[in-house]
């Protein structure tokens, strides 16, 4: 055992302020250097599991998924190979390996394009079901960890929520953070809307129907509340008012924020915030920074008269 359930909890709760609106942080991305933010509450209960049979753990998603790097982490700590299946490897990154990609293979990753033959192209869920299909000794993850094994981690990120306001005497606030697959949302939701929190999302990834269909997939009889912007938004596209938002979030307040994310979410809430001007915000940092090197990459070359980022967290 590993004790994940002592090592992934109690991430500190910090006051900040950005534009002007008083906030508080809950630090998640301080939780773990390898299972930072979200994806250390989604794989708590896999540090502690008893899975004498496992040998190998199984997943899919983009190689530089967040998830890949703590897939591996996970996988490395509990003595597993990691079989991750991508559709493609980026040739620029398959010749200069960074970030989440290159961690992951640092940690001992095998990542797999499923994508790339002509003739035999296939979607990474369709390559595990139908080509490598796994036997006992395989586990494995939806894309994003997306799966009901998430929830106890989510819960406990929960009940340290509604312990803290309860000791610092905050009534009726909001809990906000941006959405991939939604896992952690919809799992917040349900274990705060009983205590009057409610939970503010976006979806990053898709649109809202899209989110629906992953929390339906969890079984879901309420939803978060999703907020989105007038225009739509593509994920992965490059946005100069995302850059921008993101690089004053991170100078005013001195923590460094996930750049994929985070600047949707927070373009979402300054309308949101306008209309509720009295209620407590708190936003939940859900790490993913490792990607930011290449992101910021990317704005740099299409945005060639866009400040650097500088950040201190």
């Amino acid at each position: 055992m590993l004790a994940g359930m002592n090592i992934l909890t109690h991430s500190p709760m910090t006051e900040h302020t950005f534009d002007g609106r008083h906030f508080y942080l809950k630090r998640d991305d301080l939780l773990h250097p390898q299972f930072s933010g979200n994806k250390a509450r989604k794989l708590m209960t896999l540090l502690d599991a008893a899975l004498p049979q496992i040998t190998t753990l199984i997943s899919y998603g983009s190689p530089q998924a967040n998830s890949l790097y703590s897939f591996a982490a996970l996988a490395q700590l509990r003595g597993w190979q990691l079989e991750y299946y991508v559709d493609h490897i980026p040739q620029w990154l398959a010749e200069h390996p960074q970030g989440n990609y290159q961690a992951a293979l640092a940690l001992g990753a095998t990542i797999y394009p499923t994508g790339q033959h002509p003739t035999s192209a296939m979607h990474p869920y369709d390559y595990i079901q139908h080509v490598r299909r796994p036997d006992e000794r395989c586990l494995v993850l939806p894309e994003g960890g997306r799966s009901d094994t998430a929830q106890p981690g989510i819960a406990t990120l929960g009940d340290e929520i509604i312990a803290w306001c309860h000791k610092h005497r905050i009534e009726r606030p909001v809990v906000a953070l941006p959405a991939g697959t939604g896992t952690t949302a919809l799992y917040l939701h349900q274990q705060l809307t009983a205590h009057q929190i409610e939970v503010l999302t976006c979806a990053c990834v898709g649109g809202e129907s899209y989110l629906k269909q992953q929390w339906d997939m969890l079984a879901a009889t309420s939803y978060p509340t999703v907020l989105s912007l007038p225009q739509k938004h593509h994920f992965g596209k490059l946005y100069r008012e995302d850059y921008m938002i993101w690089l004053n979030l991170c100078r005013e307040t001195r923590v460094e924020f996930d750049l994929l994310y985070d600047p949707l979410m927070w373009r979402c809430l300054q309308s949101w915030l306008t209309k509720h001007p009295d209620t407590p915000l708190i936003y939940i940092h859900q790490g993913g920074l490792l990607g930011n090197v290449s992101m910021q990459a990317r704005y740099q070359r299409k945005y060639a008269d866009l400040p650097s980022g500088r950040h201190d967290g």
